[in-house]
């Protein structure tokens, strides 16, 4: 299949947020979007880091897009952030669920969780419940990895893992993992939403150093820099999500990956792992996200 950004259609009068848009695929994201006319939200943790990137999407797609403080390892940031969206507009079209950590140290977030599980899928599931009001029959596109592959199933242990148990890549292909389970029982629960996936195969990021540097391993991020060099683009590696966020003839559950063996090249819908599409496990997931969160995005719809 031959795709390229030049098929999104128009999207003026659209409107889209993109969490972590601050750099790598979420800027990418973002800046197509804005290219093709919506009107985009950069939701980011760090707000020097969020107006540069405004700053520089303005400069390179003379649009303008909207900032709004969010982090997603506090739920509390995450009901502000949603707060403010919720102030400005009445309605979103697109929420692309980007943001994320990989392979960090045991680190727990604002509320108690495992920093990995809390800010890749709690924060997310959170950010989801409380924008589902402006959605109503908008396109919500979850960002997850082919690393879920390697996840064979997930316990509510592991939303508030201890330090004794922490691993950090089976820990995060476990948070990848929720992702796509999150993401097919929305789609279930919510079917006026289009719930959509994506993965971006290898693409070069900051994220893969990202774990290394919080840890203060220097050598270890500059390996993953080097690395990075065999990775297709941040630009590419985001094709899949744009794919998913404005691909008209998208069906409830699509999933969106490279061509390439699902390591590089122009998206297409490939297939998640039977984990990944157990439906009893993703009700499960379900079921603990609400009670950790304390928000449930199917109660959440404006009628």
């Amino acid at each position: 299949m031959t795709w390229s950004t030049a098929d999104i259609p128009d999207l003026t009068g659209q409107r889209a947020l993109v969490t972590g848009a601050t750099s790598g695929l979420g800027y990418e994201t973002a800046k197509v979007l804005l290219q093709h006319g919506a009107e985009v939200v950069l939701a980011a943790r760090n707000p020097e880091k969020t107006a540069e990137a405004a700053r520089r999407l303005t400069v390179e797609t003379h649009r303008v897009p909207i900032t709004v403080e969010l982090d997603l390892a506090d739920l509390a940031s995450v009901q502000r952030a949603a707060a403010e969206v919720a102030d400005r507009y009445d309605a979103l079209d697109v929420l692309v669920n980007n943001a994320g950590v990989m392979a960090t140290p045991y680190r727990q977030t604002m509320d108690g969780f495992e920093l990995q599980i809390g800010t890749n899928h709690l924060g997310h599931f959170a950010l989801t419940a409380r924008l589902m009001p402006l959605l109503r029959k908008g396109r919500v596109v979850t960002v997850s990895s082919f690393m879920h592959k390697s996840a064979s199933g997930i316990r509510e242990l592991d939303l508030r893992l201890p330090a004794s148990g922490y691993s950090k890549w089976p820990q995060y292909s476990r948070s990848k993992l929720a992702n796509l389970l999150f993401m097919f029982e929305l789609g279930r629960r919510v079917p006026s939403v289009l719930s959509v996936g994506a993965h971006p195969g290898y693409a070069s990021t900051h994220l893969q150093a990202a774990g290394p540097e919080l840890a203060g391993a220097k050598l270890q991020a500059r390996i993953w820099q080097g690395i990075n060099l065999f990775a297709q683009s941040a630009a590419a590696g985001a094709w899949p999500s744009l794919y998913a966020a404005t691909r008209p003839d998208l069906q409830q559950g699509a999933y969106v990956g490279p061509s390439f063996f699902e390591y590089r090249g122009a998206p297409k819908l490939v297939q998640a792992t039977r984990a990944a599409q157990n439906a009893e496990l993703a009700r499960e997931l379900w079921a603990w996200s609400v009670e950790a969160t304390d928000v449930d995005p199917a109660l959440s719809v404006r009628s």
